[in-house]
């Protein structure tokens, strides 16, 4: 018979003052911070940390640990009357029938800070995500370190948890940073550890310090939202994703972990499908405009390729030429890269250099066959380009590439030009970069409409009608980028009508999970 942990017997027999003290102890740590700090927090409307775990676990799968932990309060005969308890709560809990370790901030104890917490029982859970071998999930809702905490222990430390496993766990499971109020400091650094994180508009901050640390230092009067909101998120690439409130954000989460294994250890879940693998949509016939002059929406070509609903995509509002999403292929999780040519034209700028190096080794590490939708035009290029260092993300990106183990299928759809283009797979030594080829895909080391000018500018200028000479000219050298030469040479693979695109990935990434599991064989061995 199986037993709830925190299941309140009636107390009996010889050790009945021992067994209430137990009861009473737990209820001083299932009070949090109390019935007015958490009444505060309630008209906030924000969830406190044990209504977030309810609502992120499945129902009555939460085994707590150090529910005792605290500062325990005595009388004068020094019996116990009750615990402030700790402001991190943790242990396991399951996510769609699937073990994870929780790590949850509970800011009505002491705002979260350093000062209401005992280190080692939030490190303890964290190795115990490591060595057991499963998720990690940080609900952080973190004020950051207090001034308070000298007192405390009477004097200062050198800021470091010699004990905390932080990149041993990146390398071995999936771990996210759930962002729910103000992350500063250590805070900020719990969010930012991760293979995903998400924060709640409106709600929720990352960054270095907050306003007073910043006013102090610097006479800068800043708020919040200014220094770690969403917006800035945005645009520093930090945080993956945001969430319209915490619901969303929790969603956000078992949705993430369902496309990944339990550790590197082991294979990714695969779900039954009953979306036909050779299903067509004949929109896809014309999906890319013949005007190259054109734009056009990837999310509808991938939309109407992967299984249906199975798309979750990461980092939407960052490097926004490039999307990457998770998805599904008959049922097999993958990771999938396109280029989105209604941002900055689908050139690869440093933020899409990163986000792309992001997913692909995140894709690398946890065994996700990669799919790679291709239309970059190149490297952004100008001095604002220049001046960001946009040629180092594309090298970044590449040595990524060549780590990469991952089975690897590229489908060129527009154009594929110069180093970016170049870097639309791995390449050299065994790594294999599956390629085909729709007949809208044009390649080359210059984009023809640039190349055409400068090659030909004399020629064109002297000529009668110099736009109807550069037309004419474009005209000639588009003949010869037609994809058809280079699957003669059997540069591509082959040229597909893009109504076959999903049975040719559907084929595909059953052999690539085979490779997939394999290669786990091999590492357990």
């Amino acid at each position: 018979m199986s037993v709830r942990w925190d299941a309140a017997f009636a107390p009996g027999g010889a050790w009945a003052a021992e067994l209430a003290e137990l009861q009473a102890r737990r209820a001083s740590a299932q009070a949090m911070g109390g019935p007015e700090a958490l009444a505060r927090f309630r008209a906030g409307g924000r969830l406190n940390a044990r209504e977030r775990i309810a609502a992120l676990v499945d129902a009555g799968s939460f085994h707590e640990m150090g529910t005792l932990a605290g500062k325990g309060h005595y009388d004068a005969e020094g019996r116990y009357s009750r615990t402030e308890p700790t402001n991190a709560i943790v242990g396991t809990g399951r996510i769609a029938g699937r073990k994870v370790a929780l790590h949850v901030d509970d800011f009505t104890v002491k705002a979260g800070s350093s000062e209401g917490t005992i280190a080692d029982k939030w490190i303890y859970i964290e190795r115990l995500a490591c060595q057991l071998r499963m998720p990690l999930v940080r609900l952080v809702d973190s004020a950051g370190g207090s001034v308070r905490l000298l007192m405390q222990i009477g004097g200062t430390k050198i800021p470091e948890y010699t004990t905390w496993p932080a990149q041993e766990l990146l390398n071995t499971v999936p771990v996210v940073g759930v962002a729910l109020g103000a992350c500063a400091g250590q805070g900020a650094i719990k969010v930012l550890s991760s293979h995903f994180s998400v924060l709640v508009r409106e709600q929720a901050q990352v960054m270095a310090a907050g306003p007073h640390v910043v006013r102090q230092a610097y006479g800068v009067e800043v708020d919040k939202n200014e220094l770690g909101g969403w917006k800035v998120q945005r645009k520093s690439a930090l945080v993956h994703n945001e969430a319209a409130d915490e619901a969303d954000a929790l969603a956000q989460v078992k949705r993430f972990l369902s496309y990944l294994p339990r550790s590197v250890y082991e294979l990714a879940p695969v779900l039954p499908c009953d979306d036909d693998p050779n299903r067509a949509d004949e929109a896809l016939a014309d999906a890319i405009p013949h005007d190259r002059r054109k734009i056009y929406e990837p999310r509808r070509i991938l939309e109407a390729v992967f299984d249906r609903a199975s798309l979750f995509e990461i980092g939407r509002w960052q490097g926004g030429s490039v999307v990457t999403m998770l998805g599904r292929l008959a049922g097999i999780p993958v990771g999938v890269i396109a280029n989105d040519p209604k941002v900055a034209g689908g050139a690869m700028t440093l933020q899409a250099a990163y986000k792309m190096e992001r997913h692909t080794r995140l894709c690398s590490q946890f065994g996700l066959p990669v799919v790679n939708f291709v239309d970059q035009p190149g490297n952004a290029t100008g001095l604002e380009a220049e001046l960001a260092g946009t040629l180092l993300g594309a090298t970044r990106l590449g040595e990524a590439l060549a780590a990469c183990r991952s089975p690897w299928i590229s489908i060129l759809i527009r154009r594929c030009f110069g180093m970016a283009g170049a870097l639309h797979g791995p390449k050299g030594g065994d790594r294999l970069n599956h390629r085909f080829a729709w007949p809208s895909a044009r390649w080359g080391s210059i984009p023809i409409e640039g190349g055409v000018m400068a090659a030909h500018r004399a020629e064109i200028e002297a000529a009668p009608d110099p736009a109807a000479r550069r037309a004419e000219l474009e005209a000639h050298y588009l003949d010869l980028t037609s994809p058809f030469r280079t699957a003669e040479k059997f540069g591509v693979q082959d040229i597909i009508d893009p109504r076959e695109t999903r049975r040719v990935l559907c084929d595909w990434v059953e052999d690539a999970w085979h490779v997939v599991a394999g290669d786990l064989l091999r590492r357990r061995v």
